[in-house]
């Protein structure tokens, strides 16, 4: 068995004797609902580096779900949101302030509509990737006064009534929920890996379904919009085949829809470019963006060609925390960083970390396919059988191990230990949570 770095160090058993008293403590005020999945109670964390209430030091590779774009406290985000603070913490979206009115202007610089398409964007501020979800179905159905949608299996969008009717990565998002949202008609998100379809290409036969779907039982004259992940997150880090982002926009194109990328997990440099979708070169309609946005601060954007955009009229739509200047702050800060070298770090040591996990999957059979782009990678474990089935309990393990032997992950999908670093994460960092992998893969096999 792989001896842990001497780096890492776990002074304590887990979860420590503060960080159970913590937990006792919260068990009595806050909701069970949370999907927590291992006993980690922060203290403090630094780029890529955490620590528990005990003194354990940890990795983080899960960064607060993809949201901690620039790492735990970078000096320029804190500064930017001190800054902030000093002047006044809120006044509204009834009013205007610089931060807000500067964050507007470099995500209509930066907005894919502009880029790939040369359209100007509008964005409206808010708080969350639920609520940017949110804006943006009542924006589409604003504009084209069409009562359906389409979205995706697999698809993560929120958990809000109308961003939950599209949610569909497990069935426990919805449970006890329903009725949702109605219009929403969910069909498979091309997998290769695990084609549903015959032949090869399984994004032409996704497509080739709408289009049966338009043909037989969803009349296209009544969707409004298609809402989809240009790398599918919550689904199991799926990368769509190329030519499937475009011949969904022609879809659209033909029949008047209108053309919706939630960029809330992908977006804001996490898979190498600002947004995932330059990565096939097609423009959205409209985006959604959080998470990574703000650098741990709350915020979300709906992103949007000003032809689309400008047709709200007053008061359609609105919130009270939009534009938030502390919030505001730290995306503008974020995006200084992301565009100053940061994704461009996660192309060059995301392309390490892929290939020394190809080099893991040479050791472990278990390990079915890496996939992914930038630092967004999944890493699917499977059973050893022809059929490659998923291999639930082993991912849930390694998790748990890899948390015990101090790197914090996720999963996502059945059977996908997914790895989302800070954007400045370094190839020693990348190196350093190999071999704490390489531990954890051996005991969860083991059992022990």
């Amino acid at each position: 068995m792989n001896a842990a770095p001497k780096s890492v160090h776990i002074q304590t058993a887990l979860p420590g004797p503060k960080a159970q008293a913590l937990i006792a403590r919260d068990a009595e005020v806050t909701s069970p609902s949370y999907p927590r999945d291992y006993p980690f109670v922060m203290s403090h964390g630094r780029g890529t580096e955490v620590w528990d209430v005990d003194g354990n030091r940890f990795l983080d590779f899960a960064a607060g779900i993809a949201v901690c774009s620039t790492g735990h406290a970078h000096p320029q985000v804190v500064a930017a949101v001190k800054d902030a603070a000093d002047k006044f913490l809120h006044i509204s979206s009834d009013y205007w302030h610089e931060q807000m009115t500067a964050l507007g202007e470099r995500l209509a610089r930066l907005a894919p509509m502009r880029t790939l398409a040369g359209e100007p964007a509008m964005s409206f501020l808010c708080q969350s990737g639920t609520e940017a979800v949110e804006g943006a179905l009542k924006l589409a159905r604003y504009v084209t006064r069409r009562p359906r949608y389409l979205g995706f299996l697999g698809g993560f969008h929120g958990r809000t009534m109308g961003s939950l009717s599209f949610t569909s990565s497990k069935y426990t998002q919805q449970l006890g929920f329903a009725p949702t949202m109605p219009g929403v008609t969910h069909v498979p998100f091309p997998n290769p890996y695990r084609p549903l379809f015959a032949g090869a290409d399984q994004g032409q036969a996704v497509l080739d379904y709408i289009r049966m779907l338009f043909e037989r039982s969803v009349p296209a004259a009544e969707v409004a919009a298609i809402l989809v992940e240009p790398i599918q997150g919550e689904g199991g880090y799926l990368v769509p085949p190329d030519g499937f982002l475009a011949g969904l926009r022609a879809l659209c194109d033909q029949h008047g829809i209108l053309l919706i990328f939630d960029e809330v997990q992908a977006g804001v440099g996490r898979s190498g470019k600002m947004f995932a979708c330059e990565h096939w070169g097609v423009a959205p309609d409209i985006m959604t963006l959080a998470k990574g946005l703000g650098s741990g601060l709350p915020i979300g954007a709906v992103v949007a060609k000003r032809s689309i955009m400008s047709q709200w009229k007053r008061g359609a739509h609105g919130n009270t925390y939009g534009g938030n200047p502390l919030a505001c702050a730290a995306a503008n800060a974020t995006l200084d960083l992301v565009a100053g070298g940061f994704a461009d770090n996660a192309v060059r040591v995301g392309a390490h970390f892929m290939q020394r996990l190809a080099e893991l999957a040479r050791d472990y059979p278990c390990i079915g396919e890496v996939r992914g782009k930038g630092l967004m990678i999944g890493m699917e474990l499977i059973e050893r059988d022809a059929e490659r089935t998923p291999a639930r309990a082993l991912c849930e393990a390694v998790v748990t191990r890899a948390f015990h032997n101090g790197l914090l992950l996720l999963s996502c999908g059945t059977s996908t230990v997914r790895f989302m670093p800070p954007l400045n994460v370094s190839t020693g960092e990348v190196d350093e949570a190999i071999a704490l992998l390489r531990l954890s893969l051996d005991q969860a096999l083991s059992g022990s």
